[in-house]
């Protein structure tokens, strides 16, 4: 097979990040000597980044995810080359150290510098775990973009892994008014099967994950139905029967009420099943189409409008 030529774009990219590496590595050994001043962490950290920033790839991430900003342009390969030259000594930093370091970096305004966060966390989830949730709520709460949310995903998965009462977290989550919070919990869902080693995958079966999506299938945010029908392809990988019973229930639903939503996340999960079966279902729902008019008609948006409703009639009158 002959392979395709590379574009232009992307010799230019390769060029850059293997002029930059070098930098990236021996930036990251130099914040490896600033772990246990979180200031002096930062400020090097910010420095260094607007060194190794490409424009180029700045317009193209401001382009692919709106909402972005402060965005520097630094290319992952850099930012994975930084994260390297960090690891060995954050293997030997104390929990309290990287937790110090990652609520430092979340405050930054540059948005690299706040995606160096993430080894930090994971560095302090096993052994301060609820100071480390804290600070993972709160980066969700105020994340804006989608390339934020799927960051932290890993995160989330790896502290579910660590303390599986965690499942509550985002059983909160699917009733939050922000699309952003909403898209975390099928971005977690997706990432976590690869947390894991294969053979592991079919122990979390058992996990609340199906119910979850289930619960925020007819989302009416295109960003929540992304992560969704990620969730259900990664998901193939632990409990495949599950899925789709899930995609035949959802589909029957969609037909029923002529669903756009929900028929959106069947369909973009099928390339992930047998094609018998998504031959089947993609046939069950032809005609059927998103329309941005429409109305969230999943279960936890119902849920979360009759409890608001509750607080409303409940409250007490005002005084006049």
């Amino acid at each position: 097979m002959t392979e395709r030529p590379t574009s232009p774009a992307t010799q230019r990219a390769q060029a850059f990040v293997e002029a930059h590496r070098a930098g990236a590595l021996a930036l990251g050994r130099r914040l490896a000597d600033l772990i246990d001043r979180p200031v002096e962490f930062v400020d090097a950290a910010a420095r260094g980044l607007a060194d190794l920033a490409d424009s180029e790839y700045a317009a193209g991430e401001l382009a692919i995810a709106p909402g972005i900003e402060h965005v520097l342009g630094v290319r992952s390969p850099l930012l994975q080359a930084v994260e390297r030259g960090l690891r060995p000594a954050l293997r030997r930093a104390r929990a309290a150290e990287a937790l110090w370091i990652a609520e430092a970096l979340a405050r930054r305004p540059e948005f690299e510098v706040r995606l160096l966060v993430h080894p930090f966390l994971r560095r302090s989830l096993e052994d301060d775990p609820e100071r480390t949730w804290q600070l993972i709520r709160r980066i969700g709460a105020d994340a804006r973009e989608w390339i934020t949310v799927d960051s932290l995903a890993h995160d989330v998965a790896l502290g579910i892994l660590l303390e599986p009462y965690r499942w509550a977290e985002l059983e909160q989550l699917v009733y939050s008014p922000n699309r952003w919070e909403r898209r975390l919990v099928g971005s977690t869902i997706a990432t976590i099967p690869f947390e894991v080693v294969p053979d592991d995958r079919r122990g979390l079966a058992s996990a609340p994950a199906l119910g979850l999506v289930e619960s925020l299938i007819g989302d009416d945010e295109p960003d929540v139905q992304k992560a969704l029908s990620w969730a259900l392809r990664s998901w193939t990988r632990v409990d495949p029967a599950g899925v789709r019973l899930l995609l035949e229930q959802e589909s029957r639903r969609a037909a029923e009420e002529d669903d756009g939503a929900r028929a959106w996340v069947v369909r973009d999960t099928l390339s992930a099943v047998d094609p018998d079966t998504a031959d089947r279902l993609r046939r069950s729902l032809m005609g059927i189409r998103r329309r941005a008019s429409a109305a969230n008609t999943s279960r936890s948006y119902a849920a979360a409008l009759g409890f608001r409703y509750a607080i409303s009639i409940n409250a007490p009158a005002g005084r006049g």
